[in-house]
């Protein structure tokens, strides 16, 4: 079959072209641009724990060093401090909260400059030999047909593309939706921020800050709030909202925003520093009517634009990415015969529901956190309530910025009698927990995620103490291994020591993007075939295991 048709080189298009590769399907990157970023420091991303791990996966490579993984998260509301929240390395507990029970580690976000996370995944993509970049590539028109499409591109070299499928990752003006006719309604303007990008010795470290209305700010400017968040090599990042309809931030006066933030908090002297870069962000708030059309979809800036409140836009359209690669492979692999039109259908179900709770969750707290105060701000703990949402959103955690849920997805299968609860409910990302690889080596279960269909995973306590050559053939194992075989896709056998509340001998089915299928209570021939049966969208009547890619 032709490639994929990946529209725009920006940090989703790069990552879809990567994971695409993974399942072994070739595409096509049509970049605008010259093939290469402009280093712009004051443009940085915020990537929670399974983005992060997403993208260093994808690009083969740690981001320890190029970013920064921050030690913690500091909350201050005028002179007071409201919270600390420390972030535990594996192994070592931070303090109990988001992350879930008491004890567990808090993962920490990944600070990282735009310029660097893309320059990481350019580097992938030319190591690969399934991809194709056409930089000074602008596409102009899509034409479908029955059996693909035609892209037709001007600039330099410009020409037309044949293609399977053809997805917009062009950003927020994206082309390809416009093409389309596809409606981005929503709102403008709902937040703006002054950035500024400087090297500075400040009092804490590692540590992100959120300050809401601090001290030093002059009474024609109170009630605003400047977030500072530690990028590499000693840089920060910091972001001042500013108030609705106010003028353009003039250089003097971002210079005298800076020079009285690092007094306050410094102790009233301003220590030196090095100014970077600068900017003004503008955050709006869109989201696509469709997200696909025919053989066209859109992922990314193309397909939603959310970020007030701390939430990160990039985050979702990584699991943008992460959610249609598997599918497009499945497609691309075996034809539109074996791959039903509900199983592409379900990435628009799927994501655009996950991105429109979270723009509700947005708006609906937006009057709350920026409505001026009135008797809204004399109600006891107020305050706290205030900053407990906010730090939600910076953090990635509740209705603002935790990984979405596919609870309600069609690829969800029906209830079985065997189905039981462990920590992570059907839809949900799973736990990444230590598993045993079919070579027996020990790995990450996130690391398997992304390179065939399905995952199995039994959990055994006390297998980790054998080869597993001893255990494979005993007990359940060969039964197990037997039902695995017969699903109507290829998947992996791993097998756990532990899973957070599951029972021993408790069976998961993970899709490769992370997400619960089912728990089983034992070995579930029947069962487990009919939850991957509905997880890959196959009618009932159909029978026989379907291809895919050799995966990576």
């Amino acid at each position: 079959m032709d490639p994929v048709i990946v529209v725009g080189a920006g940090p989703v298009g790069l990552a879809l072209s990567l994971a695409l590769a993974r399942h072994d399907v070739p595409s096509v990157i049509l970049d605008e641009g010259p093939g290469k970023d402009e280093p712009r420091p004051a443009r940085t991303v915020v990537l929670r724990e399974d983005t992060a791990a997403l993208a260093e996966r994808l690009a083969g490579q740690s981001f320890d060093g190029v970013g920064a993984r921050w030690t913690g998260w500091r909350s201050m509301r005028r002179k007071q401090e409201m919270g600390v929240l420390t972030f535990g390395e594996p192994g070592r507990p931070g303090r109990p909260g988001a992350s879930g029970t008491a004890g567990d580690p808090l993962p920490a976000p990944l600070h990282i400059a735009q310029h660097d996370l893309t320059g990481a995944l350019r580097k992938a993509v030319a190591a690969e030999r399934l991809i194709k970049v056409a930089v000074d590539s602008r596409l102009d028109s899509v034409e479908e047909e029955k059996s693909g499409l035609t892209a037709h591109t001007r600039g330099p070299k410009g020409t037309w593309w044949r293609g399977s499928y053809l997805v917009g990752c062009d950003g927020p003006r994206s082309t390809v939706r416009k093409l389309l006719d596809i409606r981005f309604p929503g709102r403008t303007a709902v937040e703006r921020h002054a950035v500024a990008a400087l090297r500075a010795e400040l009092p804490w470290p590692g540590e992100a800050l959120l300050h809401r209305s601090p001290p030093w700010r002059t009474s024609g400017r109170s009630g605003s709030e400047v977030v500072g968040r530690p990028l590499a090599d000693g840089v920060w990042r910091l972001d001042w909202l500013l108030p609705p309809r106010s003028d353009l931030v003039t250089p003097d006066a971002l210079v005298t925003r800076i020079r009285e933030t690092l007094a306050g908090w410094c102790g009233g002297s301003t220590p030196p520093y090095e100014l970077l870069d600068t900017g003004v962000h503008t955050v709006h708030h869109r989201l696509a009517r469709r997200w696909r059309v025919g053989r066209v979809f859109l992922a990314g800036d193309s397909a939603h634009l959310l970020g007030a409140l701390g939430t990160q836009g990039l985050d979702e359209g990584l699991r943008d990415a992460d959610n249609l690669a598997w599918k497009l492979a499945l497609a691309w692999h075996n034809g539109s015969h074996a791959a039903p039109e509900a199983l592409l259908d379900s990435y628009q179900t799927e994501r655009r529901a996950v991105v429109a709770g979270r723009l509700r969750a947005a708006d609906q707290a937006l009057p709350i956190l920026r409505g001026g105060g009135g008797l809204r701000a004399y109600v006891p703990g107020a305050a706290r309530g205030h900053d407990a949402l906010l730090t939600d959103g910076h953090l990635g955690h509740g209705p603002l910025g935790a990984p979405g849920s596919y609870a309600d997805s069609p690829l969800a299968p029906p209830h079985s009698v065997s189905q039981v609860e462990v920590g992570t409910a059907p839809g949900a990302p799973v736990t990444d927990v230590e598993v045993t690889a079919p070579d027996g080596s020990f790995v990450r279960l996130r690391d398997r995620l992304g390179q065939g269909p399905l995952l199995v995973v039994l959990v055994a306590p006390g297998t980790g103490v054998w080869e597993r050559k001893h255990w494979m053939s005993a007990g359940l194992m060969p039964r197990l291994a037997a039902a695995v075989a017969a699903l109507p896709h290829e998947a992996e056998l791993l097998v756990a020591e532990s899973y957070p509340r599951a029972a021993a001998h408790t069976v998961l089915l993970i899709r490769p993007d992370g997400h619960l299928v089912t728990a089983l209570s034992g070995v579930r021939p029947a069962e487990l075939y009919e939850a991957a049966r509905a997880a890959l969208a196959r009618p009932a009547e159909e029978s026989g295991p379907v291809k895919s890619g050799a995966g990576r």
